[in-house]
């Protein structure tokens, strides 16, 4: 049985098979590429779009992860693993100030939401501090995957050295899995949620 993953980027397919020839290289992977999900989520899901997003999920033959987080709760709803789930859950596990960074003002809501909802399980006390970073999002959309992953980076490490509460980062967007490497010198847990939910989407097969 495959494992099938609902992306709104292409590029997510070459970066989660890449992550299955890691962790698991005999798992199939089925995935399922809709832009225009994400392009007409941009302003709110209505009625018809959420029941498109759920038809497509139910009608996977096996699990499915929904790679966007803007679609995250209308896929989960559906019984898809949102993306950022499991990441969440190793956050809240976490101490001190998690910083949640986010270019897309539609993932604002669905990932405090859901990172709040796992630090009041898990007893965090936060403080959660939002960043968010739109000016960059145009360099991924354009296919700029390494300038964009250089640019964030960046603009997290500013904000980083001045919380010296710190004890997470969670980059809340999968595009943003390529600035994690580049912040491992910070002594902080740097989370981003492909590998997270891959093994969350194969421990379900």
């Amino acid at each position: 049985m495959p494992l099938t993953l609902l992306h709104t980027a292409e590029v997510h397919r070459a970066s989660f098979d890449g992550l299955r020839d890691k962790i698991a290289p005999g798992a199939q992977l089925e995935h399922i590429v809709r832009p225009d999900f994400l392009g007409r989520a941009q302003e709110g899901i209505d009625p018809a779009l959420a029941e498109e997003i759920a038809a497509t999920i139910t009608s996977a033959p096996g699990p499915v992860i929904c790679t966007c987080t803007t679609l995250g709760p209308v896929a989960a709803r559906a019984g898809a693993i949102r993306v950022d789930a499991p990441m969440m859950q190793a956050a809240a596990e976490t101490k001190g100030a998690i910083l949640m960074v986010y270019c897309l003002e539609s993932t604002r809501a669905p990932s405090l939401a859901l990172l709040q909802e796992a630090m009041a399980v898990a007893n965090h006390p936060g403080p959660l501090v939002p960043l968010p970073l739109p000016e960059l999002w145009p360099l991924f959309a354009e296919g700029q995957t390494t300038e964009f992953a250089k640019a964030l980076a960046l603009a997290v490490l500013k904000q980083a050295v001045q919380m010296p509460d710190l004890g997470a980062i969670v980059l809340a967007q999968a595009s943003m899995a390529g600035a994690a490497p580049m912040l491992g010198d910070l002594g902080v847990a740097v989370l981003s949620s492909p590998e997270l939910a891959l093994r969350a989407g194969l421990a379900r097969l």
